[in-house]
């Protein structure tokens, strides 16, 4: 794989991951709202795949250490990772109670995050269950701190 294809493709599915499981989380805790949900993960799924790719576009530009045909593969990798990874937590939530779906996206992000975090460490020959628990540690806290903020906002409104 191209680096500049790499670089979109690392980056926008560590932050589809992240992102996407940081809004349902907060989403659910303080709404238990399956649309409210749902129009998260699709505002992900474009603004934030949109935003994250011109974030990658202009940091690629400024570092001009790539030809204009890099930068646009780091970009549309970018968009195109984080829109289908963001787009792939609709199914639970469709298709599962909402308290079950949140538990599956976590386990499917967590599984997604685990799969690139021992490809990485594979690729720079250093211990996968390093890379892996350091990458998850970080999942975990986004999740941990997005329900508690959803509860705390839903608690704080009423």
């Amino acid at each position: 794989m191209k680096d500049s294809v790499k670089t979109g493709f690392s980056f926008g599915l560590t932050s589809g991951i992240i992102t996407t499981l940081g809004l349902m989380i907060g989403l659910h805790s303080g709404t238990h709202s399956r649309s409210a949900v749902m129009g998260g993960i699709l505002t992900i799924a474009i603004a934030d795949a949109f935003s994250d790719a011109l974030g990658i576009h202009i940091s690629e530009e400024s570092r001009n250490a790539h030809g204009a045909k890099e930068v646009w593969e780091s970009t549309l990798a970018t968009f195109a990772t984080k829109f289908i990874v963001a787009l792939s937590f609709i199914g639970p939530v469709v298709l599962l109670p909402l308290a079950t779906a949140m538990v599956v996206s976590i386990l499917w992000g967590v599984s997604l995050l685990t799969a690139l975090s021992i490809h990485l460490a594979n690729q720079q020959r250093i211990p996968r269950w390093k890379v892996a628990m350091e990458h998850v540690l970080i999942a975990g806290v986004v999740v941990v701190l997005t329900h508690y903020v959803g509860k705390w906002i839903a608690e704080s409104l009423h």
